[in-house]
């Protein structure tokens, strides 16, 4: 193990100890976090459309030039009514996310009956049940699953990431930890 990493393992910890405590704050009010990052995702839209306008003006003998014209001007009015509404946005992006969970739950018990015969199996039809209930249950609670969803998404990921960092740098400490000779 790098010893100039060991040494440095309070800074994983600190960085840990950060993000466990965003994420805690996230937690606390998902909504602010769900109707912030669909703004956000509403700039990067708009952004990205307003690139693929230019660029689609600057590359005028290409054949494809319609279509991109096309694709950036829905990317420009997707993001505009994302930063417009934001509680809409945050709703339309929690039904995309229902429908994959639905989807990929009914797939996943088809391929677990299909796999009966496998030891384990189950677990297959387990997680697709999972899948397909919050897919679900996401569904049948809108309007109001889509104003905290996205902020408990990131929540969770920040809260697992700095668990994740914390145990990392305790780890690293531990690697440096040299007993002393008896």
């Amino acid at each position: 193990m790098d010893t100039s990493l060991t040494q440095r393992w309070p800074l994983f910890v600190g960085l840990g100890a950060i993000s466990f405590g965003l994420g805690i704050m996230a937690w606390v009010d998902a909504l602010a976090v769900s109707l912030a990052s669909t703004i956000l995702f509403g700039v990067l839209l708009f952004v990205a459309g307003t690139v693929q306008l230019v660029h689609a003006f600057v590359v005028r003998d290409w054949s494809g030039r319609l279509m991109s014209i096309a694709g950036g001007a829905l990317y420009i009015l997707a993001g505009t009514m994302m930063m417009e509404e934001p509680s809409t946005g945050s709703m339309v992006i929690t039904l995309f996310i229902s429908a994959c969970l639905v989807v990929s739950g009914i797939a996943r018990i088809i391929m677990a009956f299909q796999q009966r015969g496998l030891q384990g199996w189950w677990f297959i039809l387990l997680g697709g049940l999972i899948s397909l209930l919050v897919g679900v249950c996401l569904y049948v609670t809108l309007p109001w699953s889509g104003l905290w969803l996205i902020g408990t998404f990131i929540a969770v990921e920040l809260i697992a990431a700095g668990i994740g960092w914390v145990q990392f740098g305790f780890a690293l400490r531990q690697a440096n930890y040299i007993p002393p000779a008896n």
